[in-house]
């Protein structure tokens, strides 16, 4: 693991006290507490109860045991105050292609709407429309939103009736300074819309 490379200089050598747990395994088990959501204390159990975790775990449990939490809560400590281990982790993904920086990522969602629903003139609201999406039809508005990718934080909330195309409120999503969007297939074709064209 390219993060044990990193924490190496930074990890316990052994030399005075009790050998410390090899650092692949505290940072194996480590990663599923992440992962799962787990305390220190359920993800000690965890691995002990679900095969597939022993054996990422990769652990002979004739010769050993799984790190109890009190070595893991010992462990956390040195992540936060290096965070070398996060910035090797994010380098991998960045060159396999897994990790998106930066850029927006566009989506929306249908918000239905009872048709029996009447303004004060006994009308439907004129905001809403019907759509049909698959082989159901749908009554109400349309929620347009455009994420940061980065950070996963919503910066643009854009309300239609349910009939708009995602694609032609599109722009309206994007920043001057995203590099990339990313988008469903609703969204084939943006670079050819006029006024993407006439902001660029």
């Amino acid at each position: 693991m390219s993060g044990c490379h990193a924490l190496c200089p930074h990890y316990p050598s052994g030399k005075r006290g009790r050998p410390p747990i090899a650092i692949d395994i505290i940072l194996r088990i480590y990663l599923l507490q992440c992962r799962f959501t787990l305390s220190d204390e359920g993800v000690e159990d965890a691995i002990y109860d679900i095969y597939s975790m022993r054996k990422f775990m990769g652990i002979n449990f004739l010769a050993m045991d799984v790190p109890d939490a009190t070595t893991l809560l010992k462990f956390r400590p040195l992540l936060e105050k290096y965070a070398l281990f996060f910035d090797a982790i994010n380098r991998c993904l960045k060159s396999a292609g897994r990790m998106m920086c930066g850029g927006i990522i566009a989506d929306a969602t249908l918000i239905s709407a009872f048709r029996s629903t009447k303004n004060t003139k006994k009308e439907c609201d004129p905001e809403m429309h019907q759509t049909k999406k698959g082989n159901q039809w749908h009554f109400g508005m349309k929620c347009h939103t455009g994420v940061d990718a980065g950070s996963g934080f919503v910066h643009t909330v854009e309300m239609t009736a349910a009939n708009v195309h995602d694609i032609t409120v599109a722009t309206k999503l994007l920043r001057e300074n995203a590099e990339v969007v990313y988008g469903d297939s609703a969204y084939l074709g943006i670079e050819k819309r006029e006024e993407l064209q006439n902001n660029a």
